[in-house]
């Protein structure tokens, strides 16, 4: 509920992956769209152990080595039979390749505008700041709204 309404990049993450430095440039993305695009962070240990941490030891390592301040939530499921509803949703709104609706990899990310329509999935090796052309195109298109 606190998101309803706004524009939301939503991020699975984990602190172990190659995708783990992602972090600083979701960083940036959060310093540069502040209000108008909530970049969300869901740590997820769904990919090879890669998030294996308490959620007080993940916010700690995302702070202390990225300097993260955007949201971070506590650890869920984002595949499989106890995936969050959440990402049950995105993912159904939103396949990859070949129309599969699982999750590839950590850092797989979702755009999802204020009524909460899934705009765009972006693969894991997508990197955030290749993102920006497309937050700002659908900042246009809702500003003409």
């Amino acid at each position: 509920n606190q998101y309803k309404g706004k524009k939301v990049l939503l991020v699975n993450v984990a602190s172990e992956c190659g995708n783990t430095p992602q972090y600083a440039d979701l960083e940036k993305l959060h310093e540069q769209f502040g209000d108008k695009v909530h970049v969300l962070g869901f740590p997820a240990n769904n990919f090879l152990w890669q998030e294996p941490g308490s959620n007080e030891e993940i916010a700690t390592f995302c702070e202390r080595n990225y300097g993260v301040k955007f949201q971070m939530f506590e650890k869920i499921d984002v595949n499989g039979a106890q995936a969050h509803p959440l990402y049950k949703y995105l993912t159904s709104e939103a396949p990859g390749i070949a129309g599969t609706e699982a999750i590839k990899w950590n850092f797989t990310k979702f755009l999802v505008d204020k009524n909460g329509k899934v705009l765009k999935r972006y693969a894991p090796d997508v990197k955030p700041q290749d993102m920006v052309k497309d937050i700002e195109a659908q900042l246009v298109v809702e500003a003409k709204a």
